[in-house]
């Protein structure tokens, strides 16, 4: 029997609802020998004001930007029925804060490359999940290494997709950065430049500017990576996005991760070169400050993250 993870019961599935433990699929899913699959990692918080996910418009778009890109968009279901299920799946597991993993792939069909004759799947699925990079992170940092391997250069897979099969680049970069003794690893992009990690995009804080690799840098337009763009800015702080020389990263006062995972984790130090003073600097605490005092529910929602359950 599977394990229930996080104490969830039910995981919604092609408009039902089903047991843990019965949400299998066959060996010969398509997604299973070629890696068709696009999925979302989104939150819902406990907050002052009752449970709320985050962005959860934004999140169910990207899903489906992705889908469209790989040509699995679900035939039977909207928009609005994914994101409506996504509050359905919190619900019906009496959940006041968990992780949500919406996924669409193709199932069992016709085996082969080709995968326009196997089915389109969708499942949605919650559980409990901690700070994604250690208890501790978001207040020490985390040590990080380059890594060796590089993103995918342009027109050989989509960065823009949040697609299962560009997972297996990012697993690449972190079993080598825990090989190595590091938390996590950054990767360069084909031609040399500042990326993202395995499931983070990065930001660098020099002289109280901030600076963020753009899209054309192989990333993921990561949600909480626009948040805090946002935030920075109407703190005043000018936001750069451009390409990022990897050196820039050893002498840079502050380096960041975001995510919705590692929501806003400081990195202490980079190739056992502190970053600043191998502590958490100012800037990214005030920004953390600021996004968790908004999704906690202590400071106002001024950009209407906050998708409310009831």
């Amino acid at each position: 029997m599977a394990t229930n993870k996080g104490n969830a019961q039910r995981i919604w599935h092609n408009g039902n609802f089903i047991n843990w433990e019965d949400a299998k699929i066959h060996v010969m899913s398509h997604v299973v020998h070629y890696g068709t699959a696009v999925f979302e990692g989104i939150r819902c918080y406990k907050t002052r004001k009752g449970s709320a996910i985050f962005r959860l418009p934004e999140h169910v778009k990207r899903l489906f930007n992705s889908a469209k890109i790989y040509r699995m968009v679900p035939p039977d279901f909207t928009y609005d029925q994914i994101f409506q299920a996504c509050i359905d799946s919190v619900k019906v597991n009496n959940f006041d804060d968990c992780y949500i993993r919406p996924v669409i792939f193709r199932g069992l069909g016709e085996f082969g490359v080709n995968p326009l004759k196997s089915p389109v799947e969708t499942y949605i699925i919650t559980w409990h999940w901690g700070k994604y990079l250690g208890p501790d992170a978001l207040e020490n940092g985390v040590e990080v290494q380059i890594a060796s391997w590089n993103r995918f250069s342009p027109n050989t897979l989509p960065a823009l997709a949040k697609a299962g099969a560009n997972y297996m680049n990012s697993q690449l970069i972190k079993m080598e950065a825990l090989q190595h003794g590091y938390i996590e690893g950054i990767a360069l992009d084909t031609y040399g430049f500042v990326s993202e990690g395995s499931g983070e995009n990065i930001f660098i804080v020099k002289d109280g500017e901030i600076f963020t690799p753009p899209i054309s840098a192989s990333v993921l337009p990561g949600i909480t990576r626009d948040s805090i763009i946002r935030l920075s800015r109407e703190m005043g702080l000018n936001v750069h996005e451009e390409m990022i020389p990897r050196e820039i990263l050893y002498i840079a006062d502050e380096v960041f991760f975001t995510g919705t995972a590692a929501e806003i984790t400081p990195i202490s130090c980079i190739d056992k070169i502190d970053v600043g003073n191998g502590k958490r600097g100012s800037i990214t605490k005030k920004l953390q400050d600021e996004f968790f005092g908004i999704i906690s529910g202590e400071k106002e929602d001024r950009f209407g993250w906050l998708e409310y359950l009831d």
